[in-house]
């Protein structure tokens, strides 16, 4: 981000030391899930190296709150589609307990970014349009209607690939181009077609299809918007923006941006922001994220089991233009494997310098680093134990202590949020069929049919606990038995027939102390189980 940074400090010379200003835009039409978050966070990370340079500089968050409801989302109600055309701020709260539609996926949005530490400058769409902020630069579109359409159609094209084209066309479907669309006074919405325009009166006249014909004087009443295409520009030169990102679709030769950048040049006097294409983020394999498809993770689910700062470092560690995905399956637990690696390297100074400037900008912004775990250990320890105590908290803290001899937590709240966050994921991702379910009863029948070497396995084992109760002393123990059994020293390199050995002792205690041949680490599993129940569900006869 640092690169960028001194684009848009750059660019705010060239404007005669103009403020500078970061911009998002977000609609809130249905979930905001993670590829949205990038469209917050890459200006973000930009404003937040602009002020760790001692420079002011804003981060504006525009809702996009006055754009027409296109589509009910999965989960809503049909019924809802009755208010599709309508402002998102004039369709009720598909669940009642906010103030209208856009609040609604508003508020977790809010509550994620505050947990990233994320501070923008909120604006309202609505607000600014129906409020009468833009009036003078509606009527200033209209009266340069044909300037806009003459720069729109060089870059035309017959096929339309998103929907802000299709609005663009619409606009040009009355015969005449108009870049704004009211809505209808009578059935509120954005089904109109404009049929007349006044440069001097700024009276305008459209027609609904509701069968409704109206109008008003642009200068004087509020009631519509201007066109994706326009709107952009427009707020480019009203807010002086001076950088902004947007996804690969706003990017490309002939996008939103290239004809903005025109628009915001030749007819209302600005400059284009510096700016930053962004690739996609995705979902454990899922395609492009869409709102409206319902399941999409949000930013408020994900910091359910992500840290603040394991999260911010997904966003931060790779350039804008390269994808990623947010893995909620068993690459969570490298993930944190990772980002703990990283504070290590960190702090006995092997990190580089890139690496300590990223992981700097991840634990907190410019403002300083967000709250963390005081004794973070690792989440796939926390996971384990959190499945096979389930939610216990004596049983939690129990295990935990052994897992920290040398310095024994005093309490959960040590491991807070962390554990938290590995309890979670367990509970909420993990399948139930993958849930560790430990054995009530011995498997005696099985017990009494071992054979005598996996016998003599066993009874090494317990009577190794006492000695060996640590995590790496459990882990030495069980390598260790089938070294013991061969005769082997405990330092013994590994053959491919110990591997082999050592194997066959794993799977033996998992289907005896879980009932399948897979589950936890056994070193974790051990320790979580405790050593008298080990010895009740291993003893021989």
């Amino acid at each position: 981000m640092a690169a960028a940074a001194d684009q848009v400090i750059a660019e705010g010379k060239r404007r005669g030391g103009a403020p500078l200003v970061c911009a998002s835009g977000v609609s809130p039409s249905g979930p905001i899930h993670l590829g949205n978050l990038r469209e917050i966070t890459v200006p973000h990370f930009v404003a937040d190296e602009i002020r760790r340079r001692g420079l002011e500089c804003r981060h504006l968050l525009s809702w996009d709150d006055y754009d027409r409801l296109r589509k009910v989302p999965a989960g809503v109600p049909a019924s809802f589609s009755e208010h599709i055309g309508r402002p998102l701020t004039a369709v009720p709260d598909p669940c009642g307990e906010h103030e209208n539609w856009a609040e609604h996926f508003k508020v977790p949005l809010r509550s994620a970014l505050a947990q990233l530490g994320v501070e923008v400058d909120e604006i309202s769409q609505t607000q600014m349009y129906t409020s009468g902020a833009y009036r003078e630069q509606i009527v200033h579109a209209m009266r340069h209607r044909q300037q806009i359409d003459g720069v729109l159609g060089r870059y035309r094209t017959k096929k339309v690939e998103v929907e802000q084209d299709e609005e663009d066309l619409a606009a040009a479907s009355a015969g005449g181009y108009y870049p704004y669309r009211p809505y209808c006074e009578v059935c509120e919405r954005d089904s109109t077609v404009v049929i007349s325009f006044d440069d001097a009166s700024t009276q305008m006249r459209y027609r609904c299809d509701c069968s409704h014909e109206g109008g008003f004087a642009l200068s004087e009443t509020d009631g519509g918007k201007l066109v994706w295409k326009v709107d952009w520009p427009m707020r480019w030169a009203f807010e002086g923006v001076t950088f902004e990102a947007g996804g690969v679709d706003h990017s490309s030769p002939g996008s939103s941006f290239t004809v903005g950048s025109q628009l915001v040049r030749e007819v209302f006097d600005g400059l284009p922001p510096s700016y930053l294409g962004y690739s996609f983020v995705g979902i454990s394999g899922m395609a492009k994220m869409s709102s409206s498809k319902g399941g999409v993770p949000t930013p408020i689910d994900i910091l359910e089991v992500l840290e603040p700062a394991v999260l911010r470092w997904l966003y931060n560690r790779r350039q804008p233009r390269q994808s990623f995905q947010v893995a909620l399956d068993q690459e969570i637990l490298r993930l944190y494997d990772e980002w703990d690696a990283l504070g290590r390297k960190a702090a006995v100074g092997t990190a580089t310098d890139l690496e300590v400037a990223v992981r700097a900008r991840s634990i907190g912004p410019a403002a300083g680093p967000l709250p963390a775990t005081p004794k973070p250990l690792p989440f796939r320890t926390l996971a384990s134990v959190a499945d096979v105590a389930a939610g216990d908290p004596e049983q939690t803290l129990r295990i935990l202590q052994d897992f920290t001899v040398e310095e024994p937590l005093a309490s959960l709240d040590e491991a807070q949020p962390r554990l938290d966050r590995a309890q979670a994921w367990v509970t909420t991702y993990v399948p139930a069929e993958d849930r560790t379910q430990v054995r009530v009863e011995p498997d005696r029948d099985r017990l009494e049919q071992l054979p005598p070497a996996q016998r003599e396995a066993l009874k090494l084992l317990l009577d190794g606990l006492d000695a060996h109760w640590s995590l790496d002393g459990l882990t030495s123990l069980l390598y260790g038995v089938p070294k013991i059994q061969s005769g082997l020293p405990l330092d013994a390199p590994a053959s491919p027939e110990l591997k082999v050995a050592q194997r066959e002792l794993f799977v033996l205690l998992y289907e005896l102390l879980v009932g399948r041949d897979t589950g936890p680490r056994l070193p974790t599993l051990l320790l979580a189980l405790g050593a008298d129940r080990i010895r009740s569900l291993l003893a021989l006869a």
